[in-house]
Protein backbone atom coordinates (compact mmCIF):
# COMPACT_ATOMS: atom_id res chain seq x y z
CA UNK A 1 0.00 0.00 0.00
CA UNK A 2 1.63 3.17 -1.13
CA UNK A 3 1.11 6.61 0.58
CA UNK A 4 -1.83 7.76 -1.93
CA UNK A 5 -3.90 4.49 -0.41
CA UNK A 6 -3.08 5.94 3.15
CA UNK A 7 -3.86 9.58 2.66
CA UNK A 8 -7.59 9.21 2.34
CA UNK A 9 -7.79 7.02 5.46
CA UNK A 10 -5.99 9.68 7.42
CA UNK A 11 -8.22 12.34 6.06
CA UNK A 12 -11.36 10.00 7.38
CA UNK A 13 -10.19 10.08 10.87
CA UNK A 14 -9.09 13.80 10.66
CA UNK A 15 -12.55 14.60 9.01
CA UNK A 16 -14.71 12.64 12.01
CA UNK A 17 -12.72 13.95 14.52
CA UNK A 18 -13.86 17.18 13.65
CA UNK A 19 -16.78 16.25 13.32
CA UNK A 20 -16.97 15.44 16.83
CA UNK A 21 -15.23 18.44 17.90
CA UNK A 22 -17.88 20.53 16.59
CA UNK A 23 -20.68 18.28 18.15
CA UNK A 24 -19.38 18.94 21.30
CA UNK A 25 -18.68 22.73 20.75
CA UNK A 26 -22.02 23.05 19.64
CA UNK A 27 -23.60 20.97 23.06
CA UNK A 28 -21.50 23.55 25.17
CA UNK A 29 -22.64 26.12 23.56
CA UNK A 30 -26.31 25.00 24.03
CA UNK A 31 -25.75 24.41 27.26
CA UNK A 32 -24.12 27.30 28.32
CA UNK A 33 -26.46 29.33 26.41
CA UNK A 34 -28.84 28.13 27.87
CA UNK A 35 -30.52 27.44 25.08
CA UNK A 36 -32.09 23.99 26.69
CA UNK A 37 -32.50 23.71 30.47
CA UNK A 38 -29.38 22.50 32.23
CA UNK A 39 -32.06 19.95 33.95
CA UNK A 40 -31.95 18.32 30.68
CA UNK A 41 -28.96 19.42 28.77
CA UNK A 42 -25.61 19.23 31.22
CA UNK A 43 -22.70 20.99 30.18
CA UNK A 44 -20.24 18.59 28.98
CA UNK A 45 -17.42 19.40 31.61
CA UNK A 46 -20.29 18.21 34.02
CA UNK A 47 -21.04 15.07 32.28
CA UNK A 48 -16.91 14.61 31.87
CA UNK A 49 -17.21 15.41 35.78
CA UNK A 50 -19.94 12.74 36.56
CA UNK A 51 -17.94 10.14 34.12
CA UNK A 52 -14.78 10.16 35.73
CA UNK A 53 -16.75 10.10 39.30
CA UNK A 54 -18.55 7.54 38.59
CA UNK A 55 -15.47 5.58 37.20
CA UNK A 56 -13.66 6.55 40.18
CA UNK A 57 -11.05 8.24 37.98
CA UNK A 58 -11.14 12.10 39.96
CA UNK A 59 -8.90 11.26 42.34
CA UNK A 60 -11.80 12.20 44.88
CA UNK A 61 -13.99 10.48 46.99
CA UNK A 62 -15.80 9.04 43.92
CA UNK A 63 -18.12 5.69 44.37
CA UNK A 64 -17.52 3.81 41.47
CA UNK A 65 -20.62 2.72 40.92
CA UNK A 66 -20.45 3.15 37.49
CA UNK A 67 -17.76 1.03 36.57
CA UNK A 68 -19.47 -1.80 38.52
CA UNK A 69 -22.29 -1.18 36.02
CA UNK A 70 -20.58 -1.11 33.14
CA UNK A 71 -18.91 -4.16 34.01
CA UNK A 72 -22.01 -5.91 34.01
CA UNK A 73 -22.96 -4.95 30.38
CA UNK A 74 -20.21 -5.60 29.12
CA UNK A 75 -20.23 -9.11 30.71
CA UNK A 76 -23.69 -9.65 29.45
CA UNK A 77 -23.11 -8.29 26.08
CA UNK A 78 -20.14 -10.29 25.94
CA UNK A 79 -21.77 -13.50 27.05
CA UNK A 80 -24.92 -13.26 24.82
CA UNK A 81 -22.28 -12.28 21.83
CA UNK A 82 -20.48 -15.18 22.51
CA UNK A 83 -23.62 -17.39 22.51
CA UNK A 84 -25.10 -15.64 19.36
CA UNK A 85 -22.18 -16.33 17.57
CA UNK A 86 -21.52 -20.17 18.61
CA UNK A 87 -25.27 -21.27 17.90
CA UNK A 88 -25.73 -18.79 15.31
CA UNK A 89 -22.34 -20.27 12.89
CA UNK A 90 -23.59 -23.72 14.33
CA UNK A 91 -26.74 -23.53 12.72
CA UNK A 92 -26.52 -21.62 9.44
CA UNK A 93 -23.44 -24.16 8.90
CA UNK A 94 -26.40 -26.92 9.36
CA UNK A 95 -28.67 -24.89 7.14
CA UNK A 96 -26.50 -23.46 4.32
CA UNK A 97 -24.61 -26.09 3.61
CA UNK A 98 -27.64 -28.05 2.11
CA UNK A 99 -30.20 -26.12 -0.37
CA UNK A 100 -33.16 -28.70 0.84
CA UNK A 101 -32.88 -27.21 4.19
CA UNK A 102 -32.46 -23.79 2.96
CA UNK A 103 -35.42 -23.86 0.65
CA UNK A 104 -37.26 -25.63 3.78
CA UNK A 105 -35.59 -23.25 6.87
CA UNK A 106 -35.62 -19.95 4.94
CA UNK A 107 -39.41 -19.37 5.46
CA UNK A 108 -39.80 -19.89 8.97
CA UNK A 109 -35.99 -17.72 9.48
CA UNK A 110 -37.21 -15.03 7.47
CA UNK A 111 -40.70 -15.09 9.57
CA UNK A 112 -38.98 -14.75 12.99
CA UNK A 113 -36.30 -12.54 11.70
CA UNK A 114 -37.74 -8.93 11.89
CA UNK A 115 -39.02 -10.12 15.57
CA UNK A 116 -37.61 -7.32 18.05
CA UNK A 117 -35.55 -9.19 20.90
CA UNK A 118 -37.14 -6.83 23.41
CA UNK A 119 -40.47 -7.32 22.50
CA UNK A 120 -39.65 -10.86 23.53
CA UNK A 121 -39.04 -9.38 27.11
CA UNK A 122 -42.46 -10.20 28.72
CA UNK A 123 -42.37 -13.85 27.54
CA UNK A 124 -38.59 -14.68 28.82
CA UNK A 125 -39.75 -12.94 32.23
CA UNK A 126 -42.68 -15.14 32.29
CA UNK A 127 -40.96 -18.32 31.43
CA UNK A 128 -37.49 -17.42 33.08
CA UNK A 129 -38.52 -14.96 35.83
CA UNK A 130 -36.62 -11.77 36.56
CA UNK A 131 -32.79 -12.78 36.66
CA UNK A 132 -29.90 -12.33 34.75
CA UNK A 133 -30.21 -15.11 32.44
CA UNK A 134 -33.76 -14.14 31.35
CA UNK A 135 -31.49 -10.96 29.83
CA UNK A 136 -28.63 -13.43 28.45
CA UNK A 137 -31.35 -15.49 27.03
CA UNK A 138 -32.74 -12.45 25.55
CA UNK A 139 -29.62 -10.76 24.39
CA UNK A 140 -28.45 -13.95 22.91
CA UNK A 141 -31.68 -14.47 20.80
CA UNK A 142 -31.65 -10.89 19.42
CA UNK A 143 -27.75 -11.14 18.35
CA UNK A 144 -28.13 -14.64 16.83
CA UNK A 145 -30.28 -13.38 13.35
CA UNK A 146 -27.15 -11.64 12.02
CA UNK A 147 -24.72 -14.47 12.25
CA UNK A 148 -27.13 -16.84 11.35
CA UNK A 149 -28.20 -15.29 8.07
CA UNK A 150 -25.03 -14.21 7.10
CA UNK A 151 -23.29 -18.23 7.87
CA UNK A 152 -26.32 -19.09 5.51
CA UNK A 153 -25.63 -16.58 3.23
CA UNK A 154 -22.18 -17.13 2.89
CA UNK A 155 -22.53 -21.25 2.48
CA UNK A 156 -25.08 -20.71 -0.36
CA UNK A 157 -22.73 -18.65 -2.18
CA UNK A 158 -19.71 -20.89 -1.66
CA UNK A 159 -18.00 -21.67 -5.39
CA UNK A 160 -20.10 -24.92 -6.56
CA UNK A 161 -16.76 -26.50 -8.17
CA UNK A 162 -15.90 -26.66 -4.50
CA UNK A 163 -18.07 -29.30 -4.10
CA UNK A 164 -17.41 -30.86 -6.88
CA UNK A 165 -14.11 -31.22 -5.51
CA UNK A 166 -15.23 -32.28 -1.73
CA UNK A 167 -17.67 -35.29 -3.35
CA UNK A 168 -14.68 -36.08 -6.03
CA UNK A 169 -12.01 -36.26 -2.93
CA UNK A 170 -15.29 -38.39 -0.79
CA UNK A 171 -15.15 -35.76 2.27
CA UNK A 172 -17.22 -36.33 5.04
CA UNK A 173 -19.74 -33.77 5.63
CA UNK A 174 -17.88 -32.11 8.59
CA UNK A 175 -14.70 -31.95 6.39
CA UNK A 176 -16.30 -30.11 3.54
CA UNK A 177 -17.92 -27.81 5.87
CA UNK A 178 -14.45 -26.74 7.99
CA UNK A 179 -11.85 -26.72 5.47
CA UNK A 180 -14.16 -25.52 2.31
CA UNK A 181 -17.10 -23.78 3.54
CA UNK A 182 -16.33 -21.99 6.36
CA UNK A 183 -13.31 -20.35 5.20
CA UNK A 184 -15.47 -19.35 2.24
CA UNK A 185 -18.00 -18.16 4.73
CA UNK A 186 -15.63 -16.47 7.19
CA UNK A 187 -15.95 -12.85 5.06
CA UNK A 188 -19.83 -12.93 5.65
CA UNK A 189 -19.80 -14.73 9.25
CA UNK A 190 -17.32 -11.85 10.74
CA UNK A 191 -19.82 -9.22 9.29
CA UNK A 192 -22.85 -10.64 10.79
CA UNK A 193 -20.74 -11.11 13.98
CA UNK A 194 -19.98 -7.52 14.38
CA UNK A 195 -23.73 -6.22 13.78
CA UNK A 196 -24.63 -8.65 16.51
CA UNK A 197 -22.42 -7.14 18.78
CA UNK A 198 -23.88 -3.78 18.48
CA UNK A 199 -27.17 -5.66 19.22
CA UNK A 200 -25.75 -7.49 22.04
CA UNK A 201 -25.23 -4.19 23.35
CA UNK A 202 -28.56 -2.82 22.45
CA UNK A 203 -30.93 -5.79 23.70
CA UNK A 204 -28.27 -5.70 27.28
CA UNK A 205 -29.59 -2.25 27.95
CA UNK A 206 -33.18 -2.82 26.97
CA UNK A 207 -33.27 -5.89 28.92
CA UNK A 208 -31.66 -3.73 32.26
CA UNK A 209 -34.28 -1.27 32.14
CA UNK A 210 -37.03 -3.55 31.71
CA UNK A 211 -36.13 -6.30 34.44
CA UNK A 212 -34.35 -4.02 36.71
CA UNK A 213 -31.02 -5.71 36.82
CA UNK A 214 -27.42 -4.06 37.76
CA UNK A 215 -25.83 -2.40 34.46
CA UNK A 216 -25.46 1.03 32.64
CA UNK A 217 -29.30 0.41 31.39
CA UNK A 218 -30.60 0.53 34.76
CA UNK A 219 -28.53 3.09 36.17
CA UNK A 220 -29.10 5.42 33.17
CA UNK A 221 -32.86 5.04 33.49
CA UNK A 222 -32.49 5.64 37.42
CA UNK A 223 -30.70 9.18 36.58
CA UNK A 224 -33.13 9.60 34.32
CA UNK A 225 -35.88 9.21 36.86
CA UNK A 226 -33.86 11.51 39.41
CA UNK A 227 -33.39 13.97 36.61
CA UNK A 228 -29.49 13.98 37.47
CA UNK A 229 -28.80 14.90 34.22
CA UNK A 230 -25.42 15.23 33.95
CA UNK A 231 -25.36 11.60 35.45
CA UNK A 232 -27.68 10.18 32.82
CA UNK A 233 -25.60 11.31 29.77
CA UNK A 234 -22.46 9.67 31.38
CA UNK A 235 -23.97 6.59 30.60
CA UNK A 236 -24.86 7.48 27.82
CA UNK A 237 -21.26 8.54 26.41
CA UNK A 238 -20.20 5.27 28.34
CA UNK A 239 -22.40 3.57 26.13
CA UNK A 240 -20.81 4.99 23.00
CA UNK A 241 -17.50 4.47 24.05
CA UNK A 242 -18.13 0.78 24.36
CA UNK A 243 -19.99 0.47 21.47
CA UNK A 244 -17.14 2.33 19.08
CA UNK A 245 -14.31 0.54 20.84
CA UNK A 246 -15.67 -2.85 20.90
CA UNK A 247 -16.46 -2.42 16.73
CA UNK A 248 -12.95 -1.22 16.76
CA UNK A 249 -11.16 -4.17 18.33
CA UNK A 250 -13.83 -6.94 16.27
CA UNK A 251 -12.74 -5.07 13.32
CA UNK A 252 -9.03 -5.26 14.24
CA UNK A 253 -9.67 -8.86 14.37
CA UNK A 254 -11.53 -9.23 11.07
CA UNK A 255 -8.81 -7.75 9.38
CA UNK A 256 -6.53 -10.03 10.90
CA UNK A 257 -8.19 -12.92 9.98
CA UNK A 258 -8.90 -12.05 6.64
CA UNK A 259 -5.62 -11.49 5.73
CA UNK A 260 -4.96 -14.16 3.06
CA UNK A 261 -8.00 -12.77 1.22
CA UNK A 262 -5.52 -9.27 0.78
CA UNK A 263 -3.59 -9.25 -2.44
Amino acid sequence: MNSNDRAPSGLNWLGSFAVLCALVALWWIASNAGWVSRVFLPTPQATFASLLEGLNLSGGSGNGELLAFTQATVGRMVEGWLLASLFGVMLGAAIGVSPAVRAWVQPTLEFIRPLPASALLPLAISIFGLNPGMVLFVVAFGAMWPVLLATVHGFAAVEPRLAEVARCLQMSRAAYIWKMGLPNAMPDILAGMRLALTIALIVAVVGEMIASQSGLGQAILLAARAFRASDLFAGIVLLGLIGFGSNALLAFAEKRLLRWQQP
